[in-house]
């Protein structure tokens, strides 16, 4: 699964908080959009989980400032 999550603290350690998701998912992928500040996560995590995770990492993130993508999935190379 994306998703794009809203943070208000810009400065946040990604570095932090990717070692609290990839106790979640050792294949995490977090980064930061340069255009819109926002984080870019895919994960097999759910969004509740990921509110945990960033909460563990003393970041607050609000529910709704967790969107989850649409799947971009076409399901050719496994369906």
């Amino acid at each position: 699964m994306e998703y794009v999550i809203r943070l208000d603290d810009v400065t946040a350690d990604l570095a932090d908080i990717e070692q609290h998701l990839l106790d979640l998912d050792p294949a995490v992928i977090l980064d930061r959009d340069a255009a819109t500040g926002v984080l870019r996560c895919s994960t097999s995590a759910l969004a509740v989980e990921l509110l945990h995770a960033f909460a563990d990492a003393g970041y607050r993130v609000a529910p709704d400032a967790i969107e989850r993508l649409p799947s971009v999935c076409c399901g050719g190379c496994s369906g």
